[in-house]
């Protein structure tokens, strides 16, 4: 059977005795910390695009200006 001991000045931790693990037993403050770390997996995911798609312009713009030159070059 699981037995926890309250953590003093912590009405939200507790000691699990047998692992001696701490346990947040705020559930709200859990699922605010899940939330906030999805949203910022979800920033990094969309700033690692964004700079792909950047730097898949550039390979673009040099191909448009490496073909520009051509065209000059033959005149």
């Amino acid at each position: 059977m699981e037995e926890y001991l309250k953590v003093e000045n912590n009405k939200d931790l507790v000691r699990d005795t047998h692992s001696k693990a701490i346990i947040n037993t705020n559930r709200a403050a859990y699922e605010a910390a899940v939330a906030r770390a999805k949203t910022a997996q979800k920033q990094r995911d969309e700033l690692r695009d964004a700079v792909r798609d950047i730097n898949n312009l550039k390979c673009e713009m040099h191909e448009i200006k490496d073909l520009l030159l051509q065209l000059v070059d033959k005149k």
